[in-house]
């Protein structure tokens, strides 16, 4: 049980370009129940956000943590899926 997780950070500053989603949507896969990804950018994470929807749409909800102008943060959490998961 996860009553004071806290989340999963990535630093995207710290990657290429070509990384940032790669590796926020590995991290984001090995989320369990109730867990949540933040992401943290000095940029805005716009282009995240988009490969995001195309590759993983209705799987996730985004939140914004704040936006700019030094720092952007987002939370993404996993979306339940019900039945699908094996749970019941």
């Amino acid at each position: 049980m996860n009553v004071c997780a806290s989340p999963t950070t990535v630093d995207v500053r710290k990657l290429a370009p070509h990384d940032r989603y790669p590796v926020a949507s590995a991290a984001f896969e090995l989320l369990g129940a109730g867990d949540t990804l933040e992401l943290t950018h000095d940029q805005d994470l716009k282009a995240v956000k988009v490969q995001f929807d195309s590759n993983l749409p209705g799987k996730f909800t985004w939140a914004w943590l704040e936006q700019g102008p030094t720092a952007w943060r987002a939370s993404v959490t996993p979306v339940k899926s019900g039945h699908s998961s094996g749970g019941c």
